[in-house]
C-alpha cells in the first residue's frame, strides 16, 4: 500500500511571507531615529546624507525591471533569498564600515534586497484569488516591522549603544529570514520552489505589454509618490520633532513608532473597509484624512495625534492599489504590472526623501512637514485619474 505524500502546512509560506514585510519594515524605518547619529559622525548635512537614499535607486530600478523574470525563472524562494542575502550585507556594511562612501555604495545592495522582497511577496498575494484580507494583513505586519525598528533603535540609543551596533542587530533579524527561506528551499515547500513562467510567454514580453498600458503608469506614479511621502515621514520627522521643535529624544523616537502604530491597525482592518467600500472609496477616504493629519502635524506641532493620524490615513493606499490591479488588468500582464508598480514605488522611497533634505538644506528642517501637502495632493490627482480611466474602460 503505497501511502500519499503529506502536502506541507500552507501556513509556512504565509509565515515566510509576513517575516519578509517584518524584515523590511525594520530595515527601513530603523534609519529615520538613527539618522541624527550617522549624520554627527560623519559630519555630514540634511543636503548630504541624501546620498544614503540615492544610492538606494538603482537597486530599486534593477529590482523594478528584473523582479518579474527573476521570478519567473527561479521562483519565488530563491528570489527571496537572494534578496535578503543582499539587506543583511548591506546592513552588515553600514554596521561596520569605516568609511561614509561605503556605506552610500552599500545602499544599491539595500535598494536591491528591498525590491525583490517587495515586488515578490507583493505579485504572490495579488494573484491569490482571496487575497482581499491577505493584502491588508501582509502590509499590516510591514507595520509591524516599521514601527518595531523605531522602537528597536530608540530604546538601543537609550540604552547606551551607539548607530552602528544597532545597524548589527538589524542585520540579525534580517539573517533569519535568509535561515528560513533556505530551509524553506531545502524542505521544497511547493511556493517557494516553483517557479511562475506564466502562459508560457517570455516575461520580458509581459513587462513590455503592461509598459504599454497607462493604468500601470498611473499605479506606479502614484505608489511612487505614497512611498515616497510616508518615507519621508518616516526618515525626517524624528529629526524634526528633535532638532526643529525641540522635542526630547525618546518621546521624539516612540511618536514615530506612533506613527507606525497607527499604519498597522489601519492594515490589520483593511479587509473591512475593503468589503465595506471597495477599493477606490477606501482609498478617496484616506487621501482626505491624510490631508487633515498633514495640515494638523504643520500647524499644530505640540499635539501628539498627528502622525498616528497619517500612519491610520496612509495605511490602505499601497495594500487597496495593488489588491486593484489584477481587476484591471488581463491576468497574463498582472505580474509585470504589480511588479514594475511596487519596484517604482521603492524609487519613491529614496528620490523623494532625498529632495526633501535638499530643500531642507536650504529652508531648514521646519520646511519638511509644508513638503507633505503637495505630494498628498499629487497622490489625489493620480488616483482621480486612474479612476476616470478606469472607468472608460469599463464603459
Amino acid at each position: 500500500m503505497i501511502v500519499p505524500k503529506k502536502s506541507p502546512p500552507l501556513w509556512i509560506g504565509v509565515a515566510i511571507s509576513f517575516y519578509a514585510f517584518i524584515t523590511i519594515g525594520i530595515a527601513e524605518a530603523g534609519l529615520g531615529v538613527l539618522l541624527p547619529s550617522i549624520l554627527q559622525e560623519y559630519n555630514l548635512t540634511s543636503a548630504t546624507i541624501t546620498l544614503l537614499f540615492v544610492s538606494q535607486i538603482s537597486g530599486y530600478i534593477l529590482a523594478a525591471l528584473t523582479s518579474s523574470i527573476v521570478n519567473s525563472r527561479l521562483g519565488l524562494g530563491r528570489m527571496l533569498f537572494f534578496a535578503a542575502s543582499m539587506l543583511t550585507i548591506a546592513l552588515s556594511i553600514y554596521a561596520l564600515s569605516p568609511t561614509w562612501w561605503l556605506m552610500v555604495a552599500a545602499g544599491n545592495l539595500f535598494g536591491l534586497g528591498v525590491g525583490l522582497i517587495d515586488a515578490g511577496i507583493n505579485t504572490a498575494i495579488a494573484q491569490d484569488d482571496h487575497s482581499t484580507n491577505l493584502i491588508g494583513l501582509l502590509h499590516g505586519f510591514y507595520g509591524i516591522g516599521a514601527l518595531s525598528g523605531a522602537a528597536i533603535a530608540t530604546t538601543l540609543l537609550a540604552i547606551g549603544m551607539n548607530w552602528r551596533q544597532v545597524y548589527g542587530v538589524l542585520a540579525a533579524i534580517v539573517s533569519l529570514l535568509m535561515m528560513s527561506v533556505l530551509a524553506a528551499i531545502i524542505y521544497r515547500y511547493p511556493s517557494m520552489t516553483q517557479s511562475k513562467a506564466a502562459f508560457h510567454t517570455p516575461a520580458w514580453q509581459h513587462l513590455g505589454r503592461s509598459l504599454q498600458t497607462p493604468l500601470v503608469w498611473f499605479t506606479g506614479l502614484l505608489l511612487l509618490i505614497y512611498v515616497g511621502l510616508e518615507a519621508s515621514i518616516s526618515n525626517w520627522a524624528y529629526i524634526v520633532q528633535v532638532s526643529d521643535r525641540q522635542i526630547p529624544a525618546l518621546v521624539a523616537g516612540y511618536s514615530l513608532s506612533a506613527y507606525w502604530v497607527g499604519l498597522t491597525v489601519g492594515r490589520f482592518i483593511l479587509g473591512y473597509f475593503l468589503r465595506s467600500l471597495g477599493a477606490v472609496k477606501t482609498i478617496s477616504m484616506s487621501l482626505v484624512l491624510l490631508m487633515i493629519g498633514l495640515l494638523a502635524w504643520w500647524q499644530l506641532p505640540e499635539q501628539w495625534i498627528s502622525l498616528p493620524m497619517i500612519g491610520f490615513a496612509l495605511a490602505p493606499i499601497f495594500p487597496a492599489t495593488i489588491w486593484l490591479i489584477p481587476k484591471q488588468l488581463p491576468a497574463s500582464l498582472v505580474p509585470a504590472a504589480v511588479s514594475f508598480a511596487t519596484s517604482a514605488a521603492s524609487v519613491g522611497a529614496a528620490m523623494i526623501p532625498s529632495g526633501v533634505g535638499w530643500i531642507a538644506s536650504w529652508s531648514g528642517l521646519g520646511i519638511i512637514p509644508v513638503l507633505m501637502l503637495p505630494l498628498a495632493i499629487a497622490m489625489i490627482v493620480l488616483h482621480w485619474a486612474n479612476s476616470y480611466h478606469q472607468n472608460l474602460l469599463e464603459t
